[in-house]
């Protein structure tokens, strides 16, 4: 009797043992490549789980979520061996592929297309079954190299050109930098950015161009690809600056000889006229006339610099 009861406890504890290891066993994790992955605006990217240690999942429920447990989002879902419609967010209807050859060994992969702004962040990816579930994460980091950067020059100041650079189509945040023919950074007199409503960063940067002859280029980076575009502007601003020529004291006298050189001659010529002359009111109309167009050509002088000068220094406004 106690060799009976002897066996049987033996028979008691063995099957506690093979029930202790086989709930062990089923014991999983999810595995993920990186953690970390980078996708390109209008590209496509994959992400993918594997179950480890390796085995089916095909019985398993297969989901991707987007965010964290408070703010998530279902992006996929796989249950009952085949996917299930309708229960995805908006955003990613029509844009998922369940990819599941692997499924077998416990592998599957979800692969987004026609990446947008709004798809940059953290993913969930769970295997759930009958007794156990779990999940890993990773982040999804969306990148947009930009559109053609355009440049505009701005009417000639006193002391250069104003040169404006503007880039759209970035994401994240470009960086900016403008080099001349030494390959010395440009300090710039204003940056700024904005987004537009696809999330995409906008960059406006304006130098001041000093007098000198040259070319620049302008280098825009994306900090996450590490990627970057650039341009060649090929400046000549003229050493002669009209409008400071204008305004200094030199010129100014220079118009005020020429003043009083035309009232001289005027003088002159009517006083060897004689009023005997039968010429003299030819004379003295033609003098007077002279004198009319060079009044008027030194009114429209000084009425075209004045506008000129208020125009550049921004006091007029076209």
């Amino acid at each position: 009797m106690k060799l009976k009861s002897s066996s049987f406890s033996g028979y008691f504890v063995g099957i506690l043992l093979l029930q202790v290891m086989t709930s062990t066993s089923e014991k999983w994790t999810v595995a993920i490549p990186t953690g970390h992955l980078v996708a390109m605006v209008g590209g496509q990217t994959e992400l993918s789980c594997q179950l480890s240690p390796p085995q089916s999942a095909k019985h398993m429920e297969v989901s991707w979520f987007k965010g964290d447990h408070s703010t998530s989002k279902l992006v996929h879902l796989y249950r009952d061996g085949h996917e299930v419609k309708g229960k995805a967010a908006p955003e990613y209807v029509d844009r998922t592929e369940f990819v599941k050859e692997a499924i077998g060994a416990g592998k599957v992969t979800l692969r987004l297309h026609n990446i947008r702004v709004s798809d940059n962040g953290t993913y969930q990816c769970s295997f759930k079954d009958s007794n156990f579930s779990n999940m890993a994460s990773m982040d999804l980091n969306v990148a947009a190299l930009g559109l053609e950067t355009q440049i505009h020059i701005q009417i000639p100041r006193t002391d250069g050109l104003m040169v404006e650079c503007n880039s759209g189509g970035w994401f994240p945040q470009p960086q900016m930098v403008c080099r001349d023919r030494k390959g010395e950074v440009i300090p710039h007199s204003s940056q700024s950015y904005s987004q537009d409503g696809a999330g995409l960063f906008h960059i406006k940067m304006t130098l001041l161009r000093y007098k000198s002859q040259g070319d620049m280029i302008c280098y825009i980076r994306n900090p996450l690809s590490d990627k970057e575009k650039q341009i060649n502007i090929i400046l000549a601003v003229f050493h002669c600056d009209f409008i400071h020529t204008m305004n200094s004291i030199t010129a100014q006298g220079m118009c005020f000889l020429c003043v009083c050189a035309m009232l001289v001659i005027y003088l002159h010529f009517r006083i060897q006229v004689s009023i005997s002359d039968p010429f003299f009111s030819l004379y003295n109309d033609w003098i007077r006339d002279m004198a009319k167009m060079v009044l008027i050509l030194m009114v429209f002088y000084i009425v075209l610099i004045t506008v000129l000068y208020f125009t550049v220094k921004g006091h007029v406004r076209k």
